[in-house]
């Protein structure tokens, strides 16, 4: 059996520096890792082959056996540490976490890394600011089965914790790339792959257009819209016709519509 720490005081060093991994973007970049939480979370990185460094566990809510089980297929054997009641109370950000949190390694998201099947269907976000919405793209992304998306001018890192969970772990399922808007379209037409622009000028319905082939659906934000690099280089400009008094939708839900229509029709 693996020997286990055993951390009771939330001023432990061990602790501070995790805190710092939550609260910091600096930390996790100069270190490349992140913390996790929760046991669907840490399930989902270990399934998406991701390094584990450490697990705290919290024996009252989630025991050694749970963690050791949870483990089993992780490429590396963790260091594993159970934590007192008041140390878990300190890291856990919400009620409901099953009394699990991890460190593990971060992965590289530069395009170079992005491995892309024949006829890809791929998802563009352009500068989203709300890791809650980034989130939801990341669960769309995971619900459709697409092939990538793609963050461009991220304005957030993708191991913030809020985006971690706000995906329910979908972070660690989807292929994900990030770069600036100019590396992006350079990536897309190299690859040959057709861009797709929503905006709020464009003149043709989404239903109109064919995504049956190599297809990249770019969405920007709600308030500015995608910048005019985009609407520049596209292949085609799409809208969603609005039948009431709003001219726009949250940004997840308007690339939900958008990914569902291209999967109807490659189906």
């Amino acid at each position: 059996m693996q020997a286990v720490k055993h951390i009771a005081s939330p001023q432990n060093a061990s602790i501070k520096k995790m805190m710092q991994l939550k609260e910091k973007k600096k930390e996790r970049v100069q270190t490349g890792t992140f913390v996790l939480e929760g046991q669907r979370e840490l399930e989902m990185a270990i399934n998406g082959s991701y390094q584990i460094d450490s697990v705290f566990f919290y024996p009252e809510f989630f025991s050694l056996q749970e963690v050791e089980s949870l483990i089993e297929n992780s490429a590396k054997e963790p260091e594993l540490v159970e934590i007192s009641k008041e140390v878990y109370q300190k890291l856990a950000y919400r009620e409901k976490t099953e009394g699990v949190l991890a460190i593990a390694k971060a992965k590289s998201h530069g395009l170079n890394k992005l491995s892309l099947p024949k006829n890809p269907l791929i998802l563009v976000a352009e500068a989203p600011e709300k890791p809650g919405n980034i989130g939801a793209l990341l669960r769309t992304a995971d619900a459709a089965n697409l092939d990538a998306i793609i963050i461009a001018n991220p304005k957030s890192d993708i191991y913030n914790p809020n985006i971690i969970r706000s995906s329910v772990g979908c972070v660690f399922t989807v292929p994900i790339a990030t770069g600036n808007t100019s590396e992006i379209i350079d990536f897309l037409e190299g690859h040959k792959i057709s861009i797709f622009a929503a905006a709020l000028s464009a003149k043709a319905a989404y239903t109109k257009a064919d995504f049956t082939g190599a297809t990249a659906l770019v969405v920007g934000t709600e308030s500015t819209g995608l910048s005019d690099e985009w609407l520049s280089k596209a292949d085609a400009q799409i809208i969603i016709p609005m039948e009431g008094s709003i001219d726009s939708m949250n940004v997840s839900v308007s690339a939900a519509i958008l990914i569902f229509e291209a999967k109807r029709q490659r189906n």
